[in-house]
């Protein structure tokens, strides 16, 4: 009696849909009795320890770039307030993306308060602000202050960026004599 999962034909076995492998794969030696076993698909060139290497065309329908990084997200609005936003321009979408990466929180407050600004200065201006916090990591609800400071002169490539190679903190050098006895 055969087995529900395969049909014997010959020196091959065909699998059927309860075993899941593709014809093709399963082979059936001549001296063997029982169950087929499988052929090899593919052999992998050789990695090391915490270095895997990874052949993307094994991969076809994963959301990834074909030079292996990560595919750049795409907002995608569900309601007319996220729309909105999104409409802002490339500044909005990019500022969105930065934020939610950020973890920021209270982010449809701050997108109201963008389309808000946007209506009362212009949506030229609010766009490029919100591309310049996206730039400079900057979520907090200062978007005014932004768009302020725009107004007055000031270029794009005075961009200032948070980093901890520039600090207001004088250090700890005036620390260096505490405890010891003038000499």
């Amino acid at each position: 009696m055969q087995s529900p999962a395969a049909t014997m034909s010959g020196s091959s076995v065909r699998a059927t849909a309860s075993t899941r492998t593709p014809s093709h794969l399963v082979r059936r030696p001549e001296w063997m009795q029982g169950p087929a076993g499988l052929t090899e698909v593919a052999r992998h060139q050789l990695s090391l320890p915490g270095r895997p290497v990874i052949d993307l065309s094994h991969y076809p329908d994963h959301p990834q770039g074909m030079d292996g990084g990560p595919r750049q997200p795409r907002p995608k609005p569900v309601n007319e307030a996220e729309k909105a936003f999104l409409d802002l321009g490339p500044g909005a979408k990019s500022w969105l993306i930065e934020a939610a990466a950020a973890g920021t929180s209270r982010m449809r407050v701050k997108m109201a308060a963008a389309v808000e600004l946007a209506a009362l200065v212009g949506v030229g201006e609010v766009d490029i602000a919100l591309g310049l916090a996206a730039t400079a990591g900057r979520f907090a609800e200062d978007l005014m202050s932004i768009v302020q400071h725009r107004r007055h002169d000031s270029r794009p490539a005075d961009l200032v960026v948070a980093d901890e190679s520039h600090s207001v903190q004088p250090g700890t050098s005036a620390w260096a004599d505490f405890g010891r006895k003038p000499a």
